[in-house]
C-alpha cells in the first residue's frame, strides 16, 4: 500500500508499486471500441499522502455535496483494520484540486468521511463542504463520474495521479477473485497489464476508462517485491485458495458498487436494494 511520501520515494528507488472491488463476473471486451477522449488532471486532486478525485454519481444532482474518492488506507486517521467500516465520521481534511494540465485550481475541504473500509474493498469518500456546482463556478471544475457498470477486460485505462500529477496507460488485464495483503482482503481486483507501475502516492488515483471517460475503479496496491500475500505484496487467491503471485503487478479496485449505494443528496445509504458494500 503505497500511502506515504516516504513509501513513495522508496517505491522509486527500489522500483516499486501502490496498496479495493465488489464482487461481480468478470466482463470480456467489448466491441466496437468507441473512441478514446482525452483524459487530463480536471477533478483530480492531491492528498497530503494520496492521490484522489472528485466524482460524482450518474444520479448526483449540481446542488449536491460534492464527494472526494480516494481509498481506505489513505484516511488521515491510519488504515482501517480488517472487518473495519467507517461511516459519517468529522473530517476537516483539505484536497489540493487540479486543472488539466495539472496546476492547482485551488483547495477544497471535507466536513465528513462519509465512507471508508479496507474490507472486501478500500475506497474512502469524503464529503466537501462546497457543492458541484459552487466547485465548478469557482474553479470551472467539473467531476469525474462513476461508471456503474463492471470494467471490461482487454479495454484501455488511464491511471491519474494527482500526487504525481502523472497519468499511466495501460489495459486492463484481468480479475483477481480474491487479493489478499497483509490482513486485509478485496474481492473482484482489476489486475493492470504491466506498462502502468504505479508507485507510491498513487494510491487513491481514478482509473478512467478513456472510451467513455468515466472512473471504472480506484488505484490501490501492487506486488514491489515477489513476496506472497504480506503489506506492499498483494498475492491473487482463486476460487479454489491457489494463490498466484506476481511481482510488479499493479491492482484497483473496482467502483461500480458504490452508484447502487448513494441515495438522494449525495448520501450514502448502505440499505439500499443492490448496495453491496460492507457494512459497520
Amino acid at each position: 500500500m503505497n500511502r506515504s511520501l516516504v513509501g513513495a520515494l522508496s517505491a522509486l528507488l527500489l522500483g516499486g508499486a501502490t496498496l479495493v472491488g465488489a464482487g461481480a463476473a468478470p466482463a470480456t471486451a467489448a466491441s466496437p471500441a468507441k473512441a478514446p477522449k482525452a483524459v487530463d488532471f480536471a477533478g483530480t486532486v492531491a492528498l497530503s499522502n494520496c492521490s484522489g478525485s472528485v466524482v460524482r454519481t450518474p444520479g448526483s444532482a449540481d446542488s449536491d455535496p460534492a464527494l472526494v474518492l480516494s481509498n481506505g488506507h489513505c484516511l488521515e486517521s491510519g488504515f482501517p483494520g480488517a472487518g473495519e467500516v467507517i461511516v459519517d465520521q468529522p473530517s476537516s481534511r483539505s484536497f489540493t484540486l487540479l486543472t488539466a494540465s495539472g496546476g492547482s485550481a485551488g483547495t477544497v475541504r471535507a466536513n465528513k468521511v462519509a465512507y471508508a473500509t479496507m474490507t472486501d474493498t478500500d475506497i474512502s469518500l469524503y464529503q466537501l463542504t462546497s457543492t458541484y456546482a459552487q466547485i465548478q463556478s469557482a474553479y470551472g471544475i467539473k467531476a469525474l463520474t462513476l461508471s456503474d457498470s463492471h470494467p471490461t477486460q482487454g479495454s484501455a485505462i488511464n491511471v491519474v495521479s494527482g500526487y504525481w500529477k502523472k497519468i499511466y496507460s495501460c489495459n486492463i488485464d484481468g480479475f483477481a477473485y480474491r487479493l489478499k495483503e497483509g490482513d486485509w482482503t478485496w474481492k473482484d481486483s482489476v489486475r493492470y497489464t504491466s506498462a502502468c507501475d504505479t508507485i507510491g502516492g498513487t494510491s487513491g488515483s481514478p482509473v478512467v476508462d478513456p472510451a467513455s471517460g468515466k472512473v471504472v475503479a480506484v488505484n490501490n496496491t501492487g506486488n514491489e517485491d515477489g513476496a506472497r500475500c504480506t503489506l506492499n505484496n498483494p498475492c491473487e487467491v482463486d476460487e479454489n485458495g491457489a494463490v498466484t503471485v506476481r511481482k510488479g503487478i499493479n491492482y484497483a479496485q473496482e467502483t461500480y458498487g458504490i452508484t447502487q449505494c448513494v441515495t438522494t443528496g449525495n448520501k450514502i445509504d448502505l440499505n439500499l436494494a443492490g448496495c453491496v458494500l460492507p457494512k459497520p
